[in-house]
């Protein structure tokens, strides 16, 4: 059985957000044929389900780079969080380095999740962050934290390596980078290549190959444990010179170009080693 692992932004989806009918022509194909389809993403399950070609999908999910997976069916199947004494350090932490955080919880994310920042302004995120009570968070009853989000503004991307220096030098956490100018942080029990060989075992299943398909630094970690890793064409060089195969950018369906022409996944021929 062979294990397709995907990013959604900038890899499944393009610069629209959305799903181009020929990725998902394919991967309707790559699930008939039996293999085992993962969507690995750094998003919040609601953000995920809020696509709708996704809606119709029977898909496992790994949310918020491994810390919560769910079964085809939607079935919430492991969790992983970060302590609130561990959060508490944490975010005064981030406070004194000056970025904006997001909180992901069971209550959902605080000020909001990632994507719909995007087309935020600057003067609109200052409103936002600025106006936002964290407080209000720990008065939640049974709150489990399951990641942090350090932002930043793009002229103050040096920023974004001083806070993974801190933090890895203080906490046990995982960090990357789902965006150049963001730090994600998780338990360290976790990220996207974990999450993979997680469910391989919860499952009982046994992957005799590996691919997974990404384009930011949180894809690293799938690329490690995967047998051929695939970068896209619109991935920074950095996380293109970590990958076995680069293809297509994902406003070009890159996804179903690796899967077609050079993983070669729709025949019984080897993996290519050349675009």
């Amino acid at each position: 059985m062979k294990c397709i692992s995907i990013d959604l932004d900038g890899t499944l989806l393009n610069s629209r957000h959305e799903i181009s009918e020929e990725d998902l022509k394919t991967l309707k194909e790559l699930q008939e044929k039996g293999h085992t389809i993962i969507l690995n993403t750094g998003r919040a399950y609601a953000d995920v389900v809020k696509i709708k070609a996704i809606q119709n999908m029977e898909i496992p999910i790994f949310c918020l780079n491994g810390s919560v997976l769910y079964s085809k069916t939607g079935e919430l199947l492991y969790e992983v969080t970060i302590s609130i004494s561990t959060y508490k350090e944490i975010f005064s932490v981030l406070q004194k380095l000056g970025v904006r955080i997001l909180v992901y919880t069971n209550y959902g994310g605080f000020p909001s999740t990632l994507p719909p920042l995007h087309s935020k302004s600057k003067e609109e995120l200052d409103i936002l962050f600025q106006a936002f009570n964290y407080d209000e968070i720990l008065k939640q009853d049974n709150l489990k934290i399951y990641k942090l989000i350090a932002l930043v503004q793009y002229d103050q991307l040096e920023k974004i390596e001083e806070v993974k220096k801190t933090l890895t030098s203080k906490f046990d956490v995982s960090t990357a980078s789902s965006f150049p100018n963001n730090v994600e942080i998780t338990s360290n029990e976790t990220h996207k290549g974990k999450a993979i060989l997680r469910y391989q075992q919860m499952m009982n299943l046994s992957f005799e190959e590996i691919f997974a398909i990404g384009d930011g630094g949180n894809d690293l970690a799938q690329f490690e444990v995967a047998t051929t890793s695939v970068a896209m064409g619109n991935a920074p060089l950095n996380i293109q010179q970590k990958a076995n195969l680069i293809t297509k950018t994902n406003d070009e369906d890159g996804f179903s170009h690796a899967v077609r022409h050079l993983l070669d996944l729709m025949n019984t021929q080897k993996v290519k080693s050349v675009i």
